[in-house]
């Protein structure tokens, strides 16, 4: 692989461009990006210089500066990207598109109201499961490799905390981690109490 963000393909069509995995993806004030593939974060730096993620997004999904109204708004490359750009002025979303965006926001929110930081991490290990991970023998596989920081940011938590609750959920059984994959053991997230 090559060190450039964003490659340009014979094969692909106009207006889609590939981005490698945790290279910025541009926003500008009067286009959107269709992801084709991969998974894409939108963040924003608040002033007082912590970060929060504001979206995970997939296959199917818009982002874009129009669609937030959060100041310092940027959006990352979580994997390896495909997208479609679409000036603002030529986006006809499907009403589908626009209450799924609503649906995840309002899940992300309720997940970071837990109060206890491994109910939140085990909810955000579902969450993610459902919309990017993969069933598996072993339970629900998540290959987003995402780093300890990366769960803090969308947690609002620290890197430390996050680390603690990971090993807490991994000694209780309701994690295995290898390399980069997760996997959530199937028969015992549901009954997990802290």
């Amino acid at each position: 692989m090559t060190a450039v963000a964003s490659l340009h393909h014979p094969l692909l069509s106009k207006g889609t461009r590939l981005f490698l995995r945790r290279s910025p993806l541009p926003l500008a004030p009067d286009r959107l990006w269709q992801i084709e593939s991969g998974v894409v974060r939108t963040l924003a730096w608040l002033d007082d210089e912590s970060l929060v993620t504001l979206g995970l997004w997939g296959p199917g999904d818009w982002v874009g500066a129009p669609l937030s109204n959060v100041a310092h708004h940027h959006a990352e490359c979580l994997t390896d990207v495909k997208v479609r750009s679409v000036p603002i002025g030529q986006w006809a979303p499907n009403p589908l598109d626009l209450l799924r965006r609503s649906q995840r926001t309002e899940e992300l929110l309720a997940i970071r109201s837990y109060r206890r930081v491994e109910m939140m991490l085990l909810k955000l290990l579902d969450w993610l499961g459902q919309h990017f991970g993969r069933n598996t023998q072993n339970g629900r596989e998540i290959d987003l490799r995402l780093t300890h920081q990366d769960f803090a940011d969308l947690l609002g938590a620290t890197r430390v905390t996050i680390t603690r609750a990971f090993g807490q959920l991994e000694r209780q059984g309701l994690v295995t981690r290898s390399l980069h994959r997760i996997v959530l053991c199937p028969d015992r997230t549901w009954h997990y109490e802290i």
